[in-house]
């Protein structure tokens, strides 16, 4: 048993601790503030290569398992959790379908420029009704001559009103299962919704998306037969739950490192904080939960690099990681007591943001019932 990391995984490490370092945290605060995609950021992290570590070199990237991958979302996350959700969608749910599926024109066209960072994809699932119950999905896709025509709505989409193109499950077929199409966002019948207003992650626009008459030709049926949408869509979300995770792990740290520092600095009583027990606990306890947080992540990521049975235990680490994330969260703004609401101090945009982690890939509560099932099974 063996925790050390790779030269090259030590080396992805260092190079986006050093990017959060120098480029995200230093913007972090005035990107929130501004309320706007974070396009030039997107652009640097598009120009390392970011967008490209999931995917094979002759597809435009650079072939790196998960665990490399979740190493330098948890970087980032630790900079801004916008960028980190804005980057996370790119290169992963946002182009995942179109390499898999795609044909020779969407790679080109459309695929690799997103590797690049020239496009912006995003996926469509969630509907008004229909979150992790996938069933309760009710946007249809009838097939007419030379295509499809696409109604229903869909929302909580990441990334909508800068998005380029959309991946979008629909149901088709004589038997209405879960199919995969392509729609580019010039579509007619494509239709960029209100903007939800979010508690965190402001600089991430998230919309609602309807399809109204939307013409979507064969040629942008990403499935390769009609109902395949819903096993291509568990293959993937055990990467998501894996990533989210190392998403929580970053603004967790973020958190932790600001709580220790402030306890240095602050005194009461005659002396800093940190000297006194009540702080000194809580500083372990944030300490010890979040690497063992850490170990689930990884753990579940190594499992899916070495071609192991992972879901379970990515929806363990998913499930774990997020939940401790918040409590490193809300516990390191109890440090910060008053000043923890303040808006001046970083902790509160941590406290904010980390629930976007506790809602992608599953809530918490349908985690667990995963994890009783393949328990009792």
């Amino acid at each position: 048993m063996n925790f050390a990391l790779t030269e090259d995984q030590q080396q992805i490490r260092d190079t986006f601790a050093r990017f959060c370092d120098e480029r995200i945290a230093p913007q972090a605060e005035a990107l929130d503030e501004a309320k706007q995609y974070p396009r030039a950021l997107f652009q640097e992290l598009a120009d390392l290569g970011f967008f490209g570590m999931r995917y094979p070199e002759n597809a435009g990237g650079t072939g790196m398992a998960l665990t490399e991958f979740a190493m330098a979302l948890q970087e980032i996350s630790r900079g801004s959790m916008s960028l980190a959700g804005a980057v996370a969608m790119q290169s992963l749910m946002g182009t995942k379908f179109l390499h898999l599926l795609g044909n020779a024109d969407i790679i080109e066209r459309l695929f690799k420029p997103a590797l690049r960072g020239e496009k912006i994809g995003a996926i469509c699932m969630t509907e008004p009704n229909a979150g992790s119950d996938l069933d309760s999905i009710a946007t249809t896709a009838k097939k007419i001559e030379g295509g499809y025509v696409i109604n229903g709505q869909k929302t909580w989409i990441t990334s909508a009103p800068v998005a380029d193109f959309f991946t979008v499950f629909a149901r088709a077929g004589e038997e209405k299962k879960l199919t995969i199409f392509l729609v580019e966002k010039h579509f007619k019948g494509l239709i960029i919704g209100r903007e939800i207003h979010k508690m965190g992650v402001w600089a991430l626009p998230t919309s609602e998306v309807a399809f109204d008459e939307c013409f979507v030709p064969d040629s942008h049926r990403l499935s390769q037969a009609e109902g395949d949408g819903e096993s291509h869509l568990r293959k993937t979300l055990g990467e998501i739950r894996i990533i989210t995770g190392a998403m929580g792990l970053g603004v967790a740290h973020a958190a932790l490192a600001e709580a220790v520092r402030y306890a240095g600095e602050r005194k009461q009583f005659g002396k800093p904080i940190n000297r006194y027990q009540a702080i000194q606990m809580k500083l372990a306890e944030m300490a010890t939960e979040l690497e063992a947080a850490e170990h689930l992540v990884y753990y579940a990521a190594w499992r899916r690099d070495a071609g192991k049975p992972y879901h379970k235990e990515a929806a363990m680490a998913k499930l774990f990681a997020t939940e401790t994330a918040a409590k490193v969260c809300d516990q390191a703004a109890r440090v910060f007591a008053s000043y923890g609401y303040a808006m001046e101090y970083p902790v509160q945009r941590y406290l904010r943001d980390v629930r976007f982690t506790l809602i992608g890939g599953g809530t918490s509560e349908i985690l667990k019932l995963i994890i009783a099932k393949e328990v009792s099974a």
